[in-house]
């Protein structure tokens, strides 16, 4: 028997399909990814921790999973919603099929449903909470007053903190280079010129990685690590990392932010820790209609006027409005105007918003790996 499954979103919305994942019952943020690759990268990230992933490509699982493009540990979204998932794959590299990988993993997954219904309603009404309840191989269906209830029930990310839910709980050590670097330096070990702590609010390998692509040497802490204990370790600079949920809960994270700032100490944010550093400076973040998820978003670099494709995935935003003069805009949405970038007009302090690790240009905003050492270099020679 095929097992059933059912989405049901907060407005009482019902989706009827099948399952591709485990049996059971899991609620959350329902949004939107328009990328057309990297699923697995994509339900790995930490910053969907929280949420069900509709994938807008219509099929998803053509090329299986393999351990390497992981981006954490597990599946960390809480849900897949697809149109729909090939019951053959096909890759090299790969190792099992994705609906095994979500029963391996526990997660709900849901298939042959109307994607294109459910992200034009997204895109319309907003995210909003949703439940997939999925069966099992038993042929029953799946419990529509249960899926409602939940939906209803979901609570909203505003003023939610998910940081907690998915950082380190003991710091650790990173020296593994990208793929591309040891393929570039066959034979050749990583030069670490630069002793980097980054801040882990849910960080992705592949910024890990990055990071020592350009000559860091990485001790990863908790996201509720004192600025002290990190002062205290002399780094030559600090990295704050992508993440899930609201930032502005995270007060822990702002008061170390802003401690920090003021040691002088070269400091780079991705996402979340984009979000975190401009609160802490005082600026005010906003949640977003329906954020922005996908692989094919057009920012603008406001200092040359270079336009470079990114990777997003960001529910909030920074206000524009509310920079202090302390904090001048560096780049910019040219989907919707949002703010893309921050840069302190006193201190080495810089972040961007979407995710430039995740290559989608494929390497348009690398370049800002490269600041971040570059920023390292000037402050060390200052100091001597």
């Amino acid at each position: 028997m095929t097992a059933t499954a059912i989405l049901a979103l907060a407005d009482g919305t019902l989706y009827r399909g099948r399952s591709i994942g485990v049996a059971g019952a899991a609620a959350g943020e329902v949004v939107f990814n328009t990328a057309m690759t990297g699923y697995q990268e994509i339900i790995s990230d930490p910053s969907y921790s929280g949420q069900l992933v509709t994938m807008t490509t219509t099929h998803v699982g053509n090329t299986g999973v393999t351990d390497e493009d992981m981006e954490s540990s597990r599946i960390m979204a809480s849900g897949l919603i697809v149109r729909d998932c090939p019951a053959q794959w096909s890759n090299w590299r790969g190792r099992y099929s994705l609906p095994q990988f979500l029963r391996d993993e526990n997660v709900v997954g849901i298939a042959d449903i109307d994607t294109r219904a459910l992200t034009r309603k997204l895109r319309e009404q907003g995210a909003m909470g949703g439940c997939i309840v999925a069966t099992g191989d038993s042929g029953q269906p799946a419990d529509e007053q249960q899926a409602l209830s939940a939906a209803r029930e979901c609570p909203s990310m505003q003023g939610l903190d998910l940081v907690r839910q998915v950082t380190c709980h003991e710091p650790y050590h990173w020296r593994e280079a990208s793929l591309d670097w040891v393929h570039r330096h066959a034979g050749h070990h990583a030069d670490y010129r630069y002793h980097v702590i980054a801040y882990d609010f849910g960080v992705k390998y592949n910024i890990l990685r990055m990071l020592v692509d350009h000559g860091c040497n990485v001790d990863v802490v908790p996201a509720t690590t004192p600025a002290s204990e990190v002062i205290a370790r002399s780094p030559d600079g600090i990295f704050l990392s992508n993440g899930p949920g609201d930032p502005e809960p995270c007060g822990y994270a702002i008061d170390s932010i802003r401690e920090l700032l003021r040691s002088g100490i070269p400091m780079f944010g991705i996402c979340l820790g984009h979000q975190l550093l401009a609160l802490a400076c005082g600026a005010s973040t906003v949640k977003m209609k329906f954020g922005h998820h996908g692989a094919n978003h057009p920012v603008q670099e406001l200092a040359t006027g270079k336009v470079m494709i990114t990777s997003q995935n960001h529910g909030f935003a920074v206000a524009e409005d509310s920079l202090p003069d302390t904090l001048k805009p560096t780049y910019r949405s040219l989907f919707d105007g949002s703010l893309q970038g921050i840069a302190h007009s006193q201190l080495p302090a810089f972040s961007f918003q979407g995710h430039p690790e995740a290559s989608p240009g494929p390497h348009d905003i690398a370049p800002l790996f490269r600041q971040f050492a570059e920023l390292m270099h000037s402050h060390r020679q200052q100091e001597h």
